[in-house]
Parts: structure tokens; C-alpha cells; sequence
């Protein structure tokens, strides 16, 4: 289940990108299986286009400040104007999502993409439309669904469209209280089941869409107002009801793609809602912070079994890298095909990280009550940044978050996550540990979020929560050339990093490291062997007061080496390991200092 993010008067497309063998015909639901025409079993493995077509809060580092998309866009027209406020959302929806996103989707290993649609870009709120009771259109949405279409048939892409699920989740909805909600209103709903009836009638010839996802995340308590999300729902009558009368509209011109439902909370109670009324229906469900074992995902299998149908995991993500690897394992084991959340925002737990420009920090500082209010055209300019700065290339890609999705679920292998050379001397950046699975790369106590599981407060796997997402604890730094460190290493944890040493050599090694307490002690493997005893990390004043402990006596071979930063105990910081070859030392004269340009 979710609580902070979805949308409510809001629709979702998905996009899938399959291999030429899979790209035959249209998808359809076959028993407990989702085949092409050509009867081969089609396992999904997708992406949210979450944030394109409706931001949500915590996306743009907004928490506290503004959830939904109206609450967002009414906080930047009070610095901007209506204008300018049109002219930022403009740049953001020609810049969030293009060609090059779909496409570099494709080459990671994706098969497909859900988009998640507004819509407001694809007909006017009931409160607008000229006649009441009547329906208009707006282009919008529809010339941004075709050109997105273009771009995945260029990928063998299927397009998959869900409209938004209606609840009290107001973050994921666009929800405004102040106005009735789809289930309060009977002009809301004859619109929702008329823009089906529009979307299957423009694309009911197109194979390349994959099915339609009627709506998304409904979360509703209809039988007891106090069960807000719906989660203890027995009758579920008007979603099904709904979700009838969608289907029908489909089907009154669209024969062919799959219809996709989804329970109450969430997606996550079917109760009363089944068995499915349509010979091509799919069941999704999403799965957010609770364990990856069967046990999590035996209801789902269960009815899969008892009604003969698919499922598939329609939204999830938001986690560590080690929770990414597991649950898709989890998934595959057992053939259902999912779709991750988001591809980026502002943030490090995703394929892609928009950057935070300093003009948009301070609108941040100024909305929290922090800093001063800037002037209309400093925030213009931040708005327009961030809209610059969603484009692909001018994100940060975090490629170990793709690593963890693809190879590490069918790979216990390491690999560098950047190439270190070890010439007469070298430094490596603490941060730059190897990419692979905990307790092959790394071993961290504290590794992924499952409070839903556990009943508790949710878990943060990573304290600094930059740079990478696994349980590592980083940190950024407060100089330049200390972008970031490593922090909080506990008794037990280590880092591995594979160098490559020019020649064969013995080594001084000097770690940089930082201690509150100086209860830390630290060792080194090479290759599985111990180097030295354990030395002692001193109290240094402060987690970034850095000083320098060595190790002698680290032998690299001319090839790739293995090395372990092990906390005997803890705990401490580590800023950066630096090589000096013997015999060297004279000709490098260098201090341990980190490399920059980070």
C-alpha cells in the first residue's frame, strides 16, 4: 500500500518496451497468463513515469509545504504570477519526459513504461465545462500520449493507459476536499467512464498499447467514512460498480486491449470486487515497504489461482537497492511481471536524480520559513531551472540502482562501481565501493524500509540519503573536495573495492577517517586475507574532523585486487583510502587528500 504518493481525477499510461519476440500483435490475459498474439508469455518489467504529468509533493522536496498538484502550483503563481506559473509547467512537461528517456529505458533492460496522466490536460474539471453535464476535450493530453506512443514504437513499446484511482490520499489524487470527489459525484463519473470510452475509441487499432488500467490506486472507505483508504472495505460496491461501467465503455469500441483493475487500498482489497466480469481482464495490486518473501505476496497468488487470471505488480519501488533486488527476484520466481516508481525526481533512491539548482533551494528555504522571500524573477529563474534540469542528461544517473534491478537478481558477482588505478600512489573516494549485493560489495546492518511489515516507524537505510541507495551510510561533505563520505560504520560493516595496480607493489595504505568517540577500529582484507591487526580510529572532534590512520604492508599483484574496509568496532567516518607505493613515497610526496570533480 502507499500513503504519499498517486493521484485521485488522475490517469496513468504504461508503457511497455519489449523485445522484438514479444513486440507480435496485442497483449492479451491467457488463464493465469499475459501473452502476445503469438501466445508467448509476456513478463512485464516497467517504469512510473511518475512526476510528469502531475507532480506530487514529496517528488519536488515539498513535504510539509504543498501535496498535490494544486497546492504546488497555487505556491509557485504566489511567486511567479499565473503567467509565468503556466509557462513553468509548459517547459516541465516539454522537458521531464522525451525520446531520450523512453529510449534509454529500453537499451537498461526495460520492457515497459506507466505514465501517470492528469486529467485536466485531457478534459476540463466539472466545475469548468461550459455545459453542465457535458463533456468537452482538451488536445493536450492527447498530442503528449501520441508523440510518447511514437517514441515507444520506435522501442517495440507497448502502451499501457491507467487513469487515477479517487481517494482520500489527496497526494496521489489532486485531491481537493473542497470539491467533490469521484465517489461523491455523479458528473465526475460519467466523465472518468466518457474519457475511457475517448482513449479506447482513439487507440483501439494501436497493438503497441498494452491494456488499459481503469483506475489507479482507489483508496475509499465506503461503508465507514472512518476507514478512510478503504483497507477494511467488505462491499467495495461503488468501485466495482464503476469499474463496470468503464469496462463496458471500452468494450463498446475496443475488443482487443487488456482491461486492468485494481482493488481498494491501494490496489490491495478485492473484497466483493471479483470474479473478474471481462474475458480479458488483468488484476494489479502495489506492493510498497513490507517484506519480499511469499508470505507478502500469497493473497495475490492465491486468487491468481482461484479465478484463473493474472496479476501483476502495477507500482512499487521507493526503497533501497537491496529491497529493489529482492522484490523483483521475489516477483520473478513466481512470473509476475511489475512496474517500478518513479523513474526520477529530487531524489536518490531512482534510475534518475534532478538536480536542486541554488535558486530553487532558496524558494525551498524561503516556503519553509528559513530564508528570505526571493524576488519574482529569482524565482522564475529557479522554476525554469528545475524545468531544465529535468531533462535526462542534466540529471544524475545512478546506474547502481539499474544494477540492482537487472544483473544482481540473477548475479551474486561484483563489479567496480567506478575503475580504480593504483599507480605509485592513488586516492579512492570511501563513497566508491564496490556495486553488488549486501554481504557481497558491502555488508550494512541497517539495509531497506519494511515498516509496513513490521508495524513501526519507517526505517532509514541510509542517513545521509545521497549519492547511492544502499544501506552505506552517506554523507555530503562540507568542502568541495569532500562531496561525500562515508559515515556511521558499525561493528561488523565493510566496504570492498576491486583495484587495478599498474604494477605489483607493497603499499602504505592511510585511510582517512573521523570519530566522535573513538571507540572505532579498523581493518583491512586483501583478498580475503587479514593485512594487519585491527588500528585504532582516534577521537577526532567531530564525524568530518578528518585524520589519517595507516596501514603497511598491503601487497597489490599486477591485476584486478580485492580489498575490505572492515569496522572491527565502531563507530567512525571514512573519507577516503590513499595508496602510496614503497619507495615511492619520496617522488609522490602527497597528503591524503580526496580526488575532486566529483
Amino acid at each position: 500500500m502507499k500513503n504519499f504518493t498517486k493521484f485521485c481525477t488522475v490517469f496513468f499510461l504504461l508503457f511497455l518496451l519489449l523485445p522484438n519476440s514479444y513486440g507480435q500483435g496485442f497483449l492479451k490475459a491467457d488463464g493465469k497468463r499475459i501473452v502476445n498474439e503469438k501466445g508467448e508469455e509476456v513478463v512485464l518489467r516497467g517504469m512510473g513515469l511518475g512526476g510528469w504529468m502531475l507532480q506530487e509533493g514529496y517528488m519536488l522536496q515539498l513535504n510539509g509545504i504543498a501535496g498535490p498538484q494544486y497546492q504546488i502550483r497555487a505556491k509557485v503563481e504566489e511567486l511567479v504570477g499565473p503567467e509565468k506559473t503556466q509557462e513553468f509547467y509548459n517547459a516541465w512537461l516539454a522537458n521531464h519526459t522525451r525520446k531520450i528517456d523512453i529510449d534509454s529505458l529500453a537499451a537498461w533492460g526495460f520492457n515497459s513504461v506507466r505514465l501517470p496522466m492528469h486529467y485536466k490536460l485531457f478534459t476540463p474539471p466539472i466545475e469548468e465545462e461550459p455545459v453542465k453535464g457535458k463533456v468537452t476535450w482538451r488536445e493536450d493530453g492527447f498530442t503528449i500520449t501520441d508523440q510518447l506512443l511514437e517514441w515507444c514504437k520506435a522501442n517495440n513499446l507497448y502502451l499501457h493507459a491507467t487513469p487515477g484511482g479517487q481517494g482520500h490520499d489527496a497526494n496521489i489524487s489532486d485531491y481537493d476536499t473542497s470539491k467533490p470527489s469521484l465517489w461523491e459525484s455523479e458528473a465526475n463519473q460519467q466523465k472518468i467512464v466518457a474519457l475511457w470510452r475517448k482513449l479506447a475509441q482513439r487507440y483501439k487499432d494501436e497493438p503497441m498499447i498494452g491494456g488499459y488500467d481503469i483506475i489507479n490506486e482507489p483508496n475509499w472507505g465506503f461503508e465507514n467514512p472512518a476507514d478512510k483508504n478503504g483497507c477494511d472495505e467488505k462491499l467495495n460496491e461503488p468501485l466495482k460498480k464503476l469499474m463496470v461501467e468503464i469496462t463496458n465503455a471500452i468494450r463498446e469500441v475496443d475488443q482487443k486491449h487488456i482491461v486492468i483493475i485494481e482493488g481498494n487500498c491501494w490496489g490491495n482489497n478485492y473484497s466483493n470486487i471479483l470474479p473478474p466480469w471481462d474475458n480479458n481482464m488483468v488484476l494489479s495490486y502495489h506492493k510498497y515497504w513490507n517484506y519480499n518473501n511469499q508470505q507478502a505476496i500469497q493473497n495475490m497468488l492465491d486468487t491468481r489461482e482461484k479465478y484463473n487470471v493474472p496479476i501483476w505488480l502495477g507500482e512499487t519501488g521507493e526503497n533501497s537497492k537491496l529491497w529493489f533486488r529482492d522484490a523483483i527476484q521475489l516477483l520473478e520466481q513466481h512470473k509476475i511481471g511489475w512496474a517500478w516508481w518513479p523513474l526520477k525526481k529530487l531524489g536518490f533512491n531512482n534510475p534518475l536524480e534532478i538536480k536542486v539548482n541554488p535558486g530553487y533551494q532558496k524558494v525551498l528555504d524561503y516556503w519553509r520559513g528559513g530564508g528570505t522571500k526571493p524576488t519574482e524573477a529569482e524565482a522564475y529563474q529557479a522554476f525554469m531551472q528545475l524545468a531544465e534540469n529535468s531533462k535526462l542528461e542534466n540529471c544524475i544517473y545512478h546506474k547502481d540502482v539499474i544494477d540492482a534491478m537487472f544483473r544482481q537478481v540473477y548475479s551474486n558477482e561484483t563489479k567496480p562501481f567506478k575503475h580504480h588505478t593504483i599507480g605509485a600512489s592513488a586516492v579512492i573516494n570511501a563513497e566508491d565501493y564496490d556495486m553488488g549485493r549486501n554481504g557481497y560489495a558491502y555488508f550494512d546492518k541497517d539495509t531497506a524500509n519494511y515498516y509496513i511489515s513490521t508495524g513501526g516507524d519507517r526505517t532509514p537505510w541510509n542517513k545521509g540519503h545521497t549519492y547511492r541507495n544502499d544501506g552505506v551510510d552517506i554523507k555530503s561533505g562540507q568542502e568541495k573536495y569532500e562531496a561525500h563520505y562515508v559515515s556511521n560504520m558499525e561493528a561488523g560493516e565493510w566496504l570492498q573495492y576491486t583495484v587495478q595496480a599498474e604494477q605489483h607493489g607493497v603499499y602504505d595504505l592511510q585511510l582517512q577517517v573521523a570519530s566522535e568517540r573513538g571507540t572505532g577500529k579498523i581493518a583491512v582484507l586483501q583478498n580475503g586475507t587479514v593485512v594487519s591487526n585491527a588500528v585504532a580510529v582516534p577521537e577526532t572532534g567531530g564525524e568530518q574532523n578528518w585524520q589519517t590512520v595507516q596501514i603497511s604492508g598491503v601487497s597489490l599483484a599486477k591485476r584486478e585486487n580485492t580489498l575490505r574496509v572492515k569496522a572491527q568496532s565502531g563507530e567512525f567516518s571514512l573519507n577516503s583510502l590513499q595508496f602510496e607505493r614503497k619507495g615511492d613515497k619520496a617522488a609522490t610526496g602527497k597528503k591524503a587528500k580526496r580526488k575532486s570533480g566529483k
